[in-house]
């Protein structure tokens, strides 16, 4: 049986089985705010720091990279939607093995990443609840997260739904206060006009090796937005909502990213220690009363929006892996919502033992974790820009009609693929991005190993016993 054979009868399963209960309006807003993290209330001020205001060409170049993934993916999603998402369309493209690889990879990448948010998001409110022990509001947060990822995708999809107006509102409002305050619209307080930009060593004071540093940061900032074609095979009408979402959250995502980015480097020296938690010094320069409590809360949500959609991707995506005979068939058992119950506990599970080891040996298990799968992003975006590459081709050979076309083709899956190209090349010349970029790789080459041993053990069952 080729690749696209049984991924086609993966498909086939998919849709019949699993809810398609999530909106279009659901699908849209969760695509903008899985790209809107932690990593941007707390985490811009690490690439500001080593570019300087120069970190916008970096969130430029993100952002187009972005762009051009969520494109493809939006293709090739339309034409097949599937809670495999990337991992199908790899299988589909180069083979059994390459598309189980991926989908463990991400899958893995996942159930970790699940742990670090709930100690983190416990972490921030700690500061705020200091009555509440760290490790039980990390569980608790896991605990509600798995009751309502259990409970079906239209639950999540509303949680997700909410959890996005939040952080965009937050968002607005932080842009409303930047722009009053660099016009000088704000009672008793001074407009830093543009100084900001070029009184600190110039635009660029790093050169392009600032700019390249803060780009190996600003990249995985972006991470999440793939989540969208998984959920798309949870929709009623994949193609009008992939389409919707795709065309709406692009532009919303750069102009949130990069009118925060702009604001804060106009309003912040970038040599400042406050950039430490940025939009809290840029509020605290308009002088508004609790922004450190207020970002500290909407940064908490962001990470609390981030474990419920890690948790509700690596439970979908272990669910299609058990679809194609690569995990255990009882993963696909549904209950009455229709959702996957076992691989949303499987998933949390992982979940549980590393956020369980982590509050036994803090700063020792989860950086550890965190540093095998750290490149992951740039892995599941190559996997997304090769395959659609591939299956385009192939489409337009044999006259396939798509539902969704990438504009441009091939000259921007291509540029995409340069780019990201040049991002890995950059990441050899800095010494963690190095050492990140090579235990993800070992990493994907032991499952890799793994995937294709089991497979090709199976293939060989059905011959040992005819004969």
């Amino acid at each position: 049986m080729t690749a696209d054979t049984t991924t086609t009868g993966a498909l086939r399963a998919t849709r019949p089985g699993l809810g398609r209960s999530m909106n279009s309006r659901q699908l849209t807003m969760m695509g903008l705010g899985s790209a809107i993290g932690a990593g941007l209330f707390l985490g811009s001020g690490v690439g500001v720091q080593a570019a300087g205001p120069a970190v916008l060409i970096s969130y430029l170049v993100a952002g187009a990279l972005v762009i051009i993934v969520m494109q493809a993916l939006g293709e090739l999603a339309a034409a097949n939607p599937s809670s495999g998402a990337f991992s199908v369309y790899t299988q589909k493209a180069f083979g059994k093995t390459a598309g189980s690889a991926v989908g463990w990879l991400w899958w893995f990448q996942l159930v970790v990443v699940i742990a670090a948010e709930a100690i983190g998001a416990a972490g921030l409110l700690s500061s705020v609840l200091p009555a509440v022990p760290v490790w039980l509001m990390a569980l608790s947060f896991i605990a509600v997260f798995t009751l309502i990822n259990a409970t079906g995708v239209k639950n999540y999809g509303e949680f997700e739904f909410w959890f996005a107006i939040l952080k965009v509102a937050a968002i607005i409002v932080f842009l409303a206060i930047g722009a009053a305050l660099v016009f000088g619209w704000l009672p008793n307080v001074a407009s830093p006009g543009l100084g900001n930009l070029f009184d600190h060593g110039g635009f660029a004071p790093a050169g392009w090796p600032g700019i390249a540093a803060a780009l190996l940061v600003v990249v995985f900032a972006f991470g999440g937005t793939e989540i969208v074609s998984v959920a798309a095979a949870e929709t009623a009408d994949p193609v009008r909502s992939v389409g919707k979402a795709i065309r709406t959250v692009v532009w919303r995502i750069l102009v949130f990213y990069i009118g925060s980015l702009t604001v804060i480097v106009l309003v912040v020296p970038w040599e400042s220690e406050a950039l430490s938690s940025p939009f809290a010094a840029v509020l605290a320069t308009a002088q508004i009363p609790g922004a450190e409590t207020a970002i500290v809360l909407v940064a908490a949500v962001a990470l609390l929006s981030a474990l419920n959609a890690n948790l509700y991707g690596a439970s979908r995506m272990l669910y299609s892996l058990a679809e194609r005979g690569d995990a255990p068939k009882v993963v696909l058992k549904l209950n009455k919502a229709k959702a996957p119950v076992l691989a949303v506990l499987l998933s949390v599970a992982v979940g549980i033992v590393s956020t369980v080891l982590e509050l036994f040996f803090p700063d020792r298990v989860l950086p550890a974790l965190l540093n095998l799968v750290g490149s992951t992003i740039l892995l599941v975006w190559a996997s997304v820009l090769l395959s659609q590459f591939v299956l385009r081709r192939k489409a337009d050979r044999t006259g396939q009609d798509l539902m969704l076309r990438m504009r441009a083709f091939p000259y921007l899956t291509l540029a995409g693929i340069g780019l990201l190209a040049t991002i890995l090349i950059l990441s050899c010349f800095d010494g963690a991005a190095r050492t990140q970029l090579l235990s993800t790789v070992a990493l994907t080459a032991c499952i890799a190993a793994g995937c294709w041993w089991a497979h090709r053990s199976r293939d060989r069952r059905p011959a040992s016993t005819d004969a």
